[in-house]
């Protein structure tokens, strides 16, 4: 595959992807065009060797999985990719409406660890997930996005804050509330605002009251090859979704292994949910493509999971926060996560194993460990070994501004990594022999 022709693609899939409900919504278009069958968690599964399937969670997790040949996973195991579909945001709260000096304004969470300061004089629109109630009495749920600007958190003028480049501190209580429009007499019914919006998305949907919803303010600047050579792609949601497209994109791949694709929730608040990779979701997916618990324990040691979860480029302005011979250079590649104390799946065995794949298909690997004096990250990927008990490891791409409303990324890693995960679902063996 062709470098811009990949990126068009990725750049496209962030675009439609605004929120988890999204992203899945997305990657669910793609595998039905594949020839993926969907699953529900409540029926019997009647499952067939060679054929492809996917299950979903909360409409915002999916396990996506094809498999190989009659009785192959108790001899030669799954090849396992795992991503995340969040990334840090601004979230409406339950009872947003706000109204000062006349303005109307959204009171708004932080999810996740957001960086906050970017966030201001930005084109913003809302999407997400609405729970709502029909003529008929029945609940239903349907995905919204305004698309368009709909909202901005203005800055506070230089002049009336004179040490705002020097000591600004950003309160998320008061600062960063979004303002909408002009409030109107009386109060404004944020629900009444989604029901409407509901039926221009939707005109067919039967909605006589919005019951609640999951929405999230993003970023209407759409991603973009920059540099003066197209070197990086910015974007927002880059992690984890750029992770989450290479993945999918490598399971797409011709493979004759049994192969899957797992993107959690919830990743940026720490996994323990339903749908994030502390819950039962891909355990409970393998236990039904393996129902023994021998047969299991001997398709787990055969197998292997790569947690793809975008690494800390060096940034050229900031060198001292990187270690001195660790520092991920972008448009070199992917990069091998590493941590002592377990904040990186990633051993010994699962590194050279992916540093060969690298080497066979002829792409630069790179390594990051965090400074001693600095703390560690977290990924899914020592969440999902010791869950599964399967051999991971930890890789990335090199990002700039990791969880700012806009990242970087160098514009020829994303297909590299594609390359080798491709590379990896194809291995007919990935056991190393002591």
């Amino acid at each position: 595959m062709q470098q811009r022709s990949f990126n068009e693609q990725l750049m496209a899939f962030i675009e439609a992807s605004p929120t988890p409900f999204h992203a899945v919504e997305q990657m669910v278009e793609r595998l039905q065009a594949a020839g993926f069958e969907p699953l529900l968690e409540s029926d019997e599964w009647q499952l067939k060797a060679g054929r492809r399937y996917y299950v979903l969670r909360n409409g915002s997790a999916i396990v996506a999985f094809k498999l190989g040949a009659a009785g192959e996973l108790a001899t030669a195991g799954m090849r396992m990719v795992g991503a995340h579909t969040d990334s840090p945001c601004l979230r409406v709260k339950p009872q947003p409406e706000l109204d000062s000096k006349g303005y109307f304004q959204l009171g708004v969470e932080v999810y996740g660890g957001a960086l906050l300061n970017p966030w201001f004089d930005r084109d913003l629109s809302l999407a997400g997930k609405v729970s709502y109630q029909t003529s008929g009495g029945k609940i239903r749920s349907a995905l919204i996005n305004y698309q368009r600007p709909i909202a901005i958190i203005p800055s506070l003028a230089i002049h009336l804050d004179r040490e705002a480049n020097n000591n600004r501190t950003i309160n998320p209580q008061t600062d960063i509330p979004p303002v909408l429009m002009l409030a109107e007499a009386g109060s404004t019914d944020f629900r009444q605002l989604l029901q409407q919006q509901l039926l221009l998305e939707q005109p067919d949907c039967d909605v006589i009251e919005v019951l609640d919803y999951e929405l999230s303010f993003y970023d209407t600047q759409p991603p973009a090859l920059v540099g003066l050579q197209q070197e990086f792609i910015a974007s927002a949601r880059l992690d984890n979704l750029l992770s989450c497209f290479v993945g999918l994109q490598a399971l797409l791949a011709d493979s004759d292994q049994s192969c899957l694709l797992v993107c959690n929730d919830h990743e940026e608040v720490g996994s323990q949910s339903a749908v994030g990779a502390q819950g039962p979701m891909l355990k409970s997916t393998l236990r039904r493509l393996v129902a023994d618990d021998t047969v299991l324990m001997r398709c787990m040691d055969r197998s292997m999971l790569i947690s793809a979860d975008n690494a800390h480029g060096v940034h050229p302005s900031f060198t001292k926060v990187h270690d001195g011979n660790h520092g991920p250079l972008l448009n070199n590649g992917p990069v091998i996560k590493l941590n002592a104390n377990q904040g990186y799946a990633t051993n010994s065995e699962t590194s050279a194993l992916f540093r060969l794949w690298c080497s066979e298909q002829q792409e630069p690997v790179q390594a990051f460990v965090v400074r001693t004096d600095m703390g560690c990250g977290s990924t899914i990927g020592p969440i999902t070994a010791s869950e599964l008990g399967v051999k991971t490891l930890d890789v990335g791409v090199p990002t700039f501004a990791m969880h700012s409303i806009r990242e970087l990324a160098g514009s020829k890693d994303a297909l590299s990594l594609y390359r080798v995960l491709a590379a990896f679902n194809q291995a007919v063996d990935v056991a190393v022999v002591s």
